[in-house]
């Protein structure tokens, strides 16, 4: 049954916390605990998760936003499931993160941890919801306003990262497959494929690829192994098992993605260009895929990250994080971001670099209204000694049609649509008397010689704005999508690159947490930058002032040590014998 958590609302007045010494309390409530707590826990709507129980009277159910907050802090301090729980146990600033000051109360099993994750993947896969990410946005969109954080302008940047699967070749997942199918087999079918079986029960899978040398052995190899592999998919076809049945999907598209099936029935080992970059990459990791970018290789998620970029705030923050397989195009994770972006932050402005424009995205940000400023193009460089529609001054009505075309020597036109295109009509007279009529403009004139004339599908004019506004950047002094570089490092830091968890879900459940820490650690080092350089107030100066003065009088007052022996001298005061008895 859900129940709602309001325990930590109000603490108690004797606990673990309160019998701090107040130097050591005071440390507590400014570190990065307290800030979590405020700005994290606090914003937490626990109602979201309501479905993940049951309706009826039953005992209620730990915490939601206990759950929750651990899993953040986990992928934000890089901890492992049993760190996590020990810190939860015996750390008094994680515990004063999630609202608890003593360390008698709030204990569960960290087997919870792991239903209520098992629930949040059962939930995703019946709503297509993903319920850590929406409190992901919802908690920022509480911080950017509490903190009247300008998100006009935001920038975005992607980079590639890997979940916990081994670096294997093909013939080593081959050859997994080979001994996962051989653990589905019964007693009978083992002693029936015994000989077929025998080279590849010795040892791990990547022991027998260090015994296969040199290219044509391992192509032999990869023939055994495929024809192996088509002999034992139908025995195993039909085994009952949740297990089961996932090892037998896994190893059957790892076969049809690396073999073919002739005529003949024999099989044939693809070529590596026969091979996609979305083929399967490990038997664990169904949905990491291979990238080359640059001249590296990369096998796992893409990251995509947006994060404000406004100079008139005094901090920034993360508003958006996605992830995908690593063949994920740019433009895509683009296109499928900018709405929901848009409708909670009201963006305008986003730079990045050259591998986010594309006629696809173009169309998209056109629709939302959105500019795109890159740092780099893609694509053909125009011809520099002819003019191109980049040229040319374009304006748009509010609708989002284009409305006029100025040339480069001052004639303004209308822009007409015609057909699937559309068209710009310039005055013919005036284009014979312009000096780059024969050599630069691409203007020619129609049938009738009364106007010369351009004729350009929409999303060339979009891409003519694209290449403006990247001339324009290049022109500015500054780089405002460079400081982004900094905030997928600082992501990528807790697990350096390399998630302790391998699927789609989970590794995109690492990423999310991460980037609410991050934005926690910023919101901190705002508040720290802030208090150094607040001055003290005047309740504060007095203070100060009359602790000063009190200090002095008391100083004043108290006689010194050679004022003492002078007065006793002059009494001729003695001390008084001391008697001892045994």
């Amino acid at each position: 049954m859900f129940k709602k958590n309001d325990n930590h609302l109000q603490p108690p007045l004797l606990g673990t916390v309160q019998a701090l010494p107040e130097k050591q309390r005071q440390r507590l409530e400014t570190s990065w605990a307290a800030v979590f707590y405020r700005e994290f826990f606090n914003r937490l709507d626990e109602s979201i998760f309501s479905d993940l129980f049951s309706d009826k009277a039953s005992r209620p159910n730990v915490p939601v936003n206990v759950l929750v907050s651990l899993d953040f802090l986990k992928a934000g301090h890089g901890w492992s499931d049993e760190e996590m729980y020990d810190e939860f146990q015996f750390n008094l600033q994680v515990r004063y993160a999630l609202g608890l000051h003593e360390f008698d109360t709030g204990h569960f099993e960290l087997r919870t941890v792991y239903n209520f994750r098992r629930r949040l993947s059962e939930y995703q896969k019946e709503t297509g919801e993903d319920l850590l990410a929406k409190v992901f946005s919802d908690i920022t969109d509480a911080q950017l306003a509490a903190y009247g954080i300008h998100t006009e302008r935001q920038r975005v940047d992607s980079s590639q990262i890997s979940s916990a699967i081994a670096d294997a070749s093909r013939l080593q997942l081959v050859v997994t497959g080979v001994k996962r199918l051989a653990r589905l087999l019964d007693d009978a079918q083992q002693a029936t494929h015994v000989e077929l079986l025998a080279p590849y029960q010795q040892g791990q899978a990547e022991k027998y690829v260090y015994r296969v040398k040199g290219k044509a052995a391992t192509q032999r190899a990869l023939q055994a192994a495929g024809t192996v592999l088509a002999k034992l998919l139908p025995v195993v076809a039909n085994q009952d098992g949740k297990g089961a049945r996932a090892t037998y999907q896994a190893v059957a598209r790892l076969f049809a993605e690396n073999f073919d099936l002739t005529e003949e029935k024999k099989v044939r080992v693809r070529g590596n260009n026969e091979i996609t970059s979305g083929a399967l990459q490990s038997l664990d990791d169904l949905e990491a895929s291979y990238r080359y970018k640059g001249r590296t290789g990369y096998k796992g998620y893409v990251l995509n990250v947006m994060e404000t970029a406004d100079s008139r705030n005094e901090f920034q923050l993360i508003t958006h994080v996605q992830v995908a397989p690593n063949n994920t195009q740019d433009t895509r994770l683009l296109c499928e971001a900018l709405p929901n972006l848009k409708e909670r932050t009201g963006l305008t402005d986003l730079y990045g670099d050259g591998g986010y424009g594309s006629k696809a995205s173009d169309l998209v940000l056109h629709d939302q209204g959105v500019a795109l400023h890159q740092t780099h193009l893609r694509g053909k460089v125009p011809n520099p000694t002819s003019y191109c529609l980049a040229d040319f001054d374009i304006t748009f009505v509010e609708d989002g049609k284009p409305a006029t075309l100025g040339c480069p020597h001052g004639q303004i036109v209308p822009i007409q649509p015609a057909r699937k295109r559309w068209l710009a009509r310039f005055d013919a007279d005036k284009c014979q008397t312009c000096p780059a009529f024969q050599t630069q403009c691409g203007a020619r004139p129609l049938q009738e010689g009364t106007f010369c004339h351009l004729s350009f599908p929409f999303v060339d004019l979009l891409w003519a704005q694209r290449r403006q506004r990247y001339r324009l950047l290049r022109q500015t002094p500054g780089d405002p999508r460079a400081a982004i570089e900094a905030t997928i490092r600082s992501i990528k830091h807790p697990s350096g690159g390399r998630l302790p968890v391998r699927g789609l879900r989970r590794v995109t459940d690492m990423i999310v947490g991460t980037a609410a820490m991050v934005n926690i650690w910023t919101i901190l080092r705002y508040q720290r930058r802030k208090q150094r350089n607040r001055p003290p107030d005047q309740s504060e100066k007095s203070t100060a002032r009359g602790q000063t003065n009190i200090q002095k009088e008391r100083d004043n007052s108290r006689p010194s040590f050679l004022s003492i022996i002078l007065l006793n001298i002059s009494n001729k005061q003695r001390l008084p014998a001391t008697s001892f008895s045994c």
